[in-house]
């Protein structure tokens, strides 16, 4: 069953979606906005803490979507 959980290390309404299939458990990070679900990164993880570059990366895709929106 997929588990979300708050995400506000990566920014406010950023939350990560738990899913597992017979090969890999993934993740899925995703933002919540008031006219659409982003989605920023999916990958599999392997270890207990999210990698420090997938922080970095969601963070900065973030930050370009908003400026690019002007939100």
């Amino acid at each position: 069953m997929p588990y979300s959980r708050p995400m506000p290390g990566i920014g406010p309404r950023c939350h990560e979606l738990r899913v597992k299939d017979a090969r890999a458990e993934w993740r899925v990070i995703y933002r919540i906005d008031p006219d659409a679900i982003l989605l920023v990164e999916v990958f599999s993880k392997r270890t207990r803490e999210t990698p420090d570059q997938i922080i970095k990366t969601c963070r900065r895709r973030l930050r370009e979507y908003d400026m690019t929106t002007g939100a």
